[in-house]
């Protein structure tokens, strides 16, 4: 089961979660359009911590803003015990949370650059 049923409620969950990484002072957020890319999911949410500390402290945060919004949680979780890159995967969006090493490593947005950007 996804969270959202529509195009409109994905967008709105993903703002959601994007709302709680900047008000944890997350950095360098950037979402992509993936739907017509892959059946994978319809957006990836980039971010940038400075510090394990923060990352897992993101993470819970968009945890607690969706749940709060939708009343669900993640489908699965990924890389919160060494919180360089945690994965949040709410079926329709996933929410990527990197340390800036990481990030530059994996450079997803690079990987998907065919992705639409949404501000």
């Amino acid at each position: 089961m996804t969270v959202a049923t529509s195009q409109y409620e994905t967008l709105s969950a993903v703002k959601a979660a994007r709302g709680a990484i900047e008000d944890k002072k997350g950095e360098e957020l950037v979402l992509l359009d993936i739907s017509e890319i892959t059946p994978v999911a319809d957006y990836f949410l980039i971010a940038t911590g400075n510090n394990s500390r923060q990352i897992r402290s993101l993470s819970e945060e968009v945890e607690r803003a969706v749940k709060e919004m939708y009343g669900v949680g993640p489908l699965s979780i990924e890389g919160l015990a060494q919180a360089q890159w945690v994965l949040l995967d709410y079926g329709d969006f996933v929410v990527h949370i990197f340390d800036q090493e990481t990030r530059d490593f994996f450079n997803l947005e690079r990987l998907w650059s065919d992705a639409k950007r949404v501000n």
